[in-house]
Parts: C-alpha cells; sequence; structure tokens
C-alpha cells in the first residue's frame, strides 16, 4: 500500500500507534528544550528511547538511554546507531531535533564560521544521522523520521528578516524530507518536517508564546505514525504547510 501524501493546507487524520512498547527511538539534541520533551513522551508510550546529547554530562529524561551525539561529528553518529544496534536490536524512529540559529544579521554581514556551523548542525547531521540509520529503519515496518524544521525555512513564506544560516538550513532540511519519501517511501520509510512554532526554549527565546508541551506535540504525532501513513510533507499543529 502507497504512503498518503495529503495536499497543502488540509488536516488529514494521522492513524497513529496508541503505544510504542517494543520499539526504539532515537532523539537528537534531547537533553533540553523540545527535544527533551519529545524523547520524555516517547517513553512515556512505551519506546525505548536513546536521548542523544553533545556531552556525556548533560542530563537527559529519566526512562531514556543517554547517547553521546554531536551531530557534527561522523563518528559520534556511526557510533550512536552501532550502539543502538548492538544494544536494542533494532532502530524504528529518528527524530532529527538537533538545531541551532543566530537570528538578525543579513546575509552580507554574516560571519561565514556562524554560516558553517549552521549549516553543519542543521542539515549536514540530519543528512549524516539518516545516512547511517537507514539501514536498521528499513528493517522494520513502517519506519518514521521526523525532521524538526522552522516555517523560516519554507520557500512559499516571505524569506526576508535576516537569520540566513537558519532559513536556508532549514529550508535544505526540508528539502531533505522530499527526497527521503522520494527515494525510501516505497520500502515504507514515513520521512515528515515540522514546524513546531515559535517555542520558548534556549533558542526560541523567552518571548515566544508557545511553552516546549505545545512544541513537542506534533512532532511526538509524526513519531507515532503506522505503517502506510503519511509522508513527504511540512507540517505544522496538523496541517499540511506548503513546502
Amino acid at each position: 500500500m502507497p504512503v498518503t501524501r495529503p495536499e497543502p493546507g488540509t488536516e488529514p487524520d494521522l492513524d497513529l500507534h496508541d503505544s510504542l512498547d517494543g520499539q526504539v527511538a532515537l532523539v537528537t539534541g534531547a537533553n533540553r528544550g523540545i527535544g527533551a520533551e519529545i524523547a520524555r513522551r516517547l517513553a512515556e508510550l512505551g519506546a525505548t528511547v536513546y536521548a542523544g546529547t553533545r556531552s556525556v554530562t548533560n542530563e537527559v529524561p529519566d526512562a531514556c538511554e543517554s547517547v553521546t551525539l554531536d551531530v557534527t561529528q561522523e563518528g559520534d553518529v556511526e557510533a550512536a546507531i552501532t550502539r543502538i544496534g548492538d544494544e536494542a536490536g533494532r532502530l524504528d524512529v529518528v527524530v532529527n531535533n538537533a538545531g541551532v540559529g543566530t537570528f538578525g544579521a543579513e546575509l552580507h554581514d554574516e560571519a561565514v564560521p556562524i554560516l558553517d556551523r549552521t549549516f553543519s548542525v542543521n542539515l549536514r547531521g540530519p543528512t549524516l544521522l539518516a545516512k547511517y540509520a537507514l539501514p536498521p529503519l528499513l528493517e522494520r515496518e513502517g519506519p518514521r523520521i521526523v525532521n524538526v524544521s522552522s516555517g523560516m525555512g519554507a520557500i512559499e513564506e516571505t524569506q526576508s528578516g535576516g537569520s540566513p544560516g537558519y532559513r536556508i538550513s532549514k529550508t535544505g532540511l526540508n528539502g531533505l524530507t522530499a527526497y527521503l519519501h522520494g527515494e525510501y517511501a516505497d520500502r515504507g520509510l514515513l520521512a515528515n518536517s515540522v514546524c513546531p512554532g515559535w517555542v520558548d526554549t534556549e533558542l526560541g527565546g523567552e518571548e515566544a508564546p508557545r511553552d516546549v508541551a505545545t512544541g513537542a506535540e506534533m512532532p511526538v504525532r509524526l513519531a507515532r505514525l503506522r505503517p502506510d501513513s503519511v509522508g513527504g510533507r511540512f507540517w505544522r499543529d496538523g496541517t499540511v504547510l506548503e513546502w
């Protein structure tokens, strides 16, 4: 049965697992903010959750397994996937949540090291993780990759207001989602992007109107999709967005 691809502007009903007992998930950037909340909720649903964090000294949510994972380091990525395979023997869900952003400057004023770091974390990292995670994912029925993106990267939105590295990297992350759907949907992969909204985190800032629980809601729903459900789309609050 082909993976469905609802049209932008629609709010399709999602066929979700009620429980994730027996399943294994990896969440990057899971020691704080949206990532920690996603990891915590997936664990509450019964999944074995590997919470990726850049430092062994960082705390992760209770009931999660801490895994050292700097997504800019290929060795970390490969080691994390190897460890999950050795310990859990399977991988069902990957949530690419780790992200950075520097906001305000226009491209002609932006420092090149800032651009390089932003592209490395926000786009190269998820691409590397997908590369190494795909073999075990594709052994499962209905594996999921959830890419935490942003409306600031939507091509259909006005791309102004500075923050070029963040905007372009999130546009690229959506491109990764579209590629994964086009390449692997016929093998059962459910790849989706999601905008959590403007959330009160270290990245979003205290002026953000959304709390972490609200921001984590849609990524968790996409991580719960049943096989042959929806893929290849960009979401916010249950609505399919234009790319």
